[in-house]
């Protein structure tokens, strides 16, 4: 069994290369073990080194606090690249902190993670986040493989100061956004920072326009041959070039720092990234009046829904020798007093169901998150190897709306043909 999971590993996360990254990197053995004292020790390796000071405070109160298990949490920079070279070497971790994208598909695909269907604390999870993580599988798979635990919102972050000293109004269609942005253009203001020299950052508008112009399964749809990206993604692809004419000049010059620095000194009116970059923003700006709201991409204002999806997530392995205990350990963390300052240090949305305190930044998007009109990001399906924000960085300089929409489905067939392969045969052995 550990040698077939070993090969089943190496195909679904391609890596059997990733050990020379961190040829260093010394093992610890899968988690479990037990100390001299007798304690279970139970190892988290999470992917979100921003939060590492809220884990670290909470691996002290739960080791203050338990006398049978020990907590060991790390939030190293490059988690997953971490967590695949240990994957290659069957060194694992008890329970993962990941996000909702398509790593945790490989991950399920290699059998790495164990089913938690009998956890309790599922029950209290909001059912949309399950729903997520379903979709987020390339094919069906019994069971459930991650609780999740908070999730972000992607969107319009905007300077609410500005926005009541000249009377602009909170867009709800396309036509008023863009609307809004020569309005405020016409005030000597600049609409948008983008900051496009870190590439990732490009994919947050993407995100949010395409979520409420296509189908959530649309990757899936292009799996089964049902449709192409270029069909699907053109007015997506307009509208997002179409903004850029709103933005800094030279906006591939500056990052994302300079971004929420520049939006944080009120160099911009707006600025189209997730709640997630709150915190960097008023770091810069303690005092900044800052608010959110939806992408409004269609023109009909009813039609727009909310770029949310699963932003940390724990998921227990397969190699964890002590379920119990990892349960202990996720009730822990699912204790709504913890959720509550990961949301207060985070400006993060719950995923579990509950009394819990938003941050007012998020006002503007409290109707779609109560209601859950939410629907994923679309780069949670994207392989990584396709480097999908590079080719959006490309797109916006180049400007060929065409040319990129036969990129992108050229690369899609390329990097998803095992994936492609293995959906079309489930589809025919359904048939």
């Amino acid at each position: 069994m550990k040698a077939e999971r070993g090969k089943r590993v190496r195909r679904s996360l391609g890596l059997a290369a990733a050990g020379v990254v961190l040829a260093g990197f010394s093992l610890t053995g899968c988690g479990g073990s037990s100390t001299e004292s007798e304690k279970t020790v139970i190892e988290i390796v999470q992917y979100k080194p921003e939060a590492a000071d809220y884990f670290e405070a909470l691996e002290d109160e739960f080791n203050a606090t338990h006398d049978d298990i020990e907590l060991k949490i790390s939030s190293p920079n490059d988690a997953s690249t971490i967590l695949k070279t240990r994957f290659i070497r069957e060194d694992y971790p008890d329970i993962i902190g990941i996000g909702g994208d398509i790593n945790y598909s490989y991950y399920v695909d290699a059998d790495i993670l164990a089913d938690v269907f009998d956890y309790e604390g599922l029950a209290d999870v909001n059912e949309g986040y399950l729903e997520i993580l379903e979709n987020l599988e390339f094919v069906p798979v019994d069971g459930t493989y991650g609780v999740p635990y908070v999730a972000n919102a992607a969107g319009i972050l905007y300077n609410v100061d500005l926005f009541e000293e000249y009377g602009w109004e909170i867009p709800t269609t396309w036509d008023e956004l863009i609307a809004l942005c020569e309005e405020i253009s016409s005030e000597g203001i600049l609409p948008f920072y983008f900051g496009y020299k870190d590439t990732w950052t490009c994919l947050a508008p993407w995100n949010a326009i395409a979520v409420s112009l296509c189908d959530a399964d649309v990757t899936k749809q292009v799996n089964r041959g049902e449709t192409t990206f270029a069909e699907e993604y053109r007015e997506t692809a307009e509208k997002y070039l179409e903004l850029l004419q709103y933005g800094e000049s030279g906006p591939f010059a500056y990052g994302y720092n300079d971004a929420c620095t520049a939006f944080a000194r009120g160099e911009s009116a707006m600025y189209m990234i997730g709640s997630y970059a709150a915190p960097q923003i008023l770091s810069v700006n303690p005092d900044m009046n800052l608010g959110s709201f939806v992408l409004p991409a269609n023109d009909d204002a009813d039609a727009n829904t909310l770029n949310s999806g699963i932003d940390l997530m724990f998921c227990m392995t397969e190699a964890c020798e002590n379920k119990e205990a990892a349960y202990e350990v996720l009730d822990f963390l699912l204790e709504d007093e913890n959720i509550q300052k990961y949301i207060d240090d985070q400006t993060a949305i719950p995923c579990k169901n509950g009394d819990f305190t938003l941050s007012p930044i998020l006002d503007g998007m409290a109707d779609y998150i109560e209601s859950g009109n939410m629907t994923d990001f679309q780069d949670h399906y994207y392989p990584s190897e396709m480097s999908v924000d590079a080719m959006l960085q490309t797109f916006l300089i180049e400007q060929d709306v065409d040319a990129f929409l036969k990129d992108f489905n050229t690369d899609w067939q390329r990097y998803n043909r095992d994936i492609i392969r293995m959906v079309q045969d489930y589809e025919a052995s359904q048939e």
